[in-house]
């Protein structure tokens, strides 16, 4: 099955400001590429263009960097990913390998997770039953995304998944992709590879991209409101000024590429525009609880789920590295509907569970909480990217270039790491080198390659 996944320090962003905060133009060109975003992608860019010894501005809207992967660590004292948490193949994935000599503790993820059956754990009988409806709704997924038709992923579930059906919806659906199985596209599930080995970071995922943003020269609070290009150029304006550059890189989610609240001109391609819109983002949150002393008995980063009956449900993953946080996941539908009725409405229903897990005594067990809403983050408005029914494309087409000045990266550029960090980090380096490509920075790669002798005739 997929694996079972997730989504800076803020007292530290503050150093990351090490340039003015106005850039005026002067004269054709003020920088060669402007980067709008400070999460993954926009981070990788601004070091691929670095590496280049290319000019670079790099705009980042809120006051922090990592945009949905960063790590707070004021809120409990330690560090929590308000955003992504599980890392997916770290042993592949450019970002982390770019992390090895950063000196934060990265470490697998604890290999099984338990199932409760209302208030008690499963028994082997019915743990062998549900993996096999798991393993089986899975498979049927993947073989139907290599057909020619693309249908919802929930149309190629077999229809005898009998008890484990709803369990087996919320893993690979909501808890997965942030998106209930009706409304994902079963092409483009299938084209996730399968998630093993994943790992956390106990300082925090966050952190590594913190990390390897450090000396960067990124104006924090600065939202980019108009992008406008001609033959000759991008302007890039800001409520605090413009900049006159190259080509530029977009590294803003779906959602806000098809909010307005960035202003194109000439406006995007309305087959981009199609695409973003194919590609909204699901919803996923955390309900972080402080529970000193492991109340409730489980294993450092011991992932709980529920034998459940309805989409009302959740995931657990307990001690968090260690520590006394633990996080319960909503996704999905259900999280959409819970996160709009507030922060309140949301511990709530956290409470609840935990208790129907492990009893009412549970409740009188949790110190503080807090609750993420990434739907209500201005600059993001959701989790992560999925594919509707019929956009398994969509991908490969917000890829393309635009008139040889704008390109678009992030997660959801990817067409197999979509939803991942480490996804979000390829499409930023692979934006960087295409814009350095064609400002004359990089060599294509045919001009990389060796010119090859002619042969002569024997006469």
């Amino acid at each position: 099955m997929w694996g079972l996944s997730r989504r800076s320090f803020l007292a530290a962003s503050a150093a990351l400001v090490a340039a003015p905060a106005v850039v005026r133009a002067q004269g054709a060109a003020d920088a060669d590429v402007a980067i709008i975003g400070a999460g993954a992608a926009g981070i990788a860019a601004a070091r691929r263009i670095a590496a280049a010894n290319r000019r670079y501005v790099l705009f980042e809207a809120s006051n922090r960097v990592g945009g949905r992967c960063f790590t707070d660590s004021l809120i409990f004292g330690v560090p929590l990913d308000v955003g992504a948490h599980w890392i997916h193949r770290p042993d592949t994935g450019s970002m982390t390998g770019s992390a090895a000599t950063t000196g934060l503790d990265i470490y697998s993820v604890p290999q099984g997770q338990t199932v409760r059956v209302g208030p008690r754990n499963a028994r082997d009988s019915e743990l062998e039953s549900f993996l096999t409806s798991l393993v089986r709704a899975r498979r049927a997924i993947v073989e139907a995304g290599r057909g020619r038709t693309d249908v919802a992923a929930a149309r190629a579930l077999p229809n005898d998944l009998g008890e484990w059906r709803a369990t087996a919806e919320f893993l690979l659906g909501p808890f997965a992709f942030s998106k209930d199985l009706a409304a994902v596209s079963v092409v483009d599930a299938a084209r996730i590879p399968e998630r093993e080995n994943d790992a956390f970071c106990r300082q925090g995922y966050g952190a590594i991209l913190m990390s390897l943003a450090a000396g960067l020269p990124i104006r924090l609070s600065t939202p980019v409101t108009r992008v406008e290009w001609d033959r000759s150029g991008v302007d890039v304006a800001t409520a605090k000024g413009s900049v006159r550059v190259r080509a530029v890189i977009v590294t803003a989610s779906t959602n806000l590429l098809t909010s307005g609240k960035i202003v194109f001109k000439p406006e995007l391609p309305k087959r981009h525009l199609d695409a973003a819109a194919a590609l909204t983002l699901g919803s996923y949150d955390h309900i972080a609880l402080e529970m000193p002393g492991n109340p409730i008995s489980l294993q450092r980063d011991e992932l709980v789920f529920e034998k459940s009956s309805s989409r009302q449900t959740a995931a657990l993953l307990a001690n968090v590295s260690g520590t006394s946080l633990h996080m319960v996941e909503v996704a999905g539908d259900f999280c959409r509907d819970l996160s709009a009725k507030g922060k309140g409405a949301m511990t709530e229903f956290t409470r609840d569970w935990l208790a129907s897990l492990f009893g009412n005594n549970v409740k009188s067990k949790i110190r503080r909480s807090y609750a993420t809403q990434w739907n209500d983050e201005p600059f993001v408005l959701g989790a992560m990217s999925v594919a509707a029914p019929g956009g398994a494309d969509a991908r490969k087409i917000l890829a393309e270039p635009i008139a040889g000045r704008v390109w678009l990266a992030g997660e959801a550029v990817h067409e197999t790491q979509w939803a991942t960090v480490n996804g979000a980090w390829e499409t930023g380096q692979r934006a960087a080198e295409a814009a350095l490509r064609q400002i004359g920075a990089l060599k294509t790669p045919e001009e990389d390659k060796p010119a090859k002798r002619s042969k002569q005739r024997r006469r």
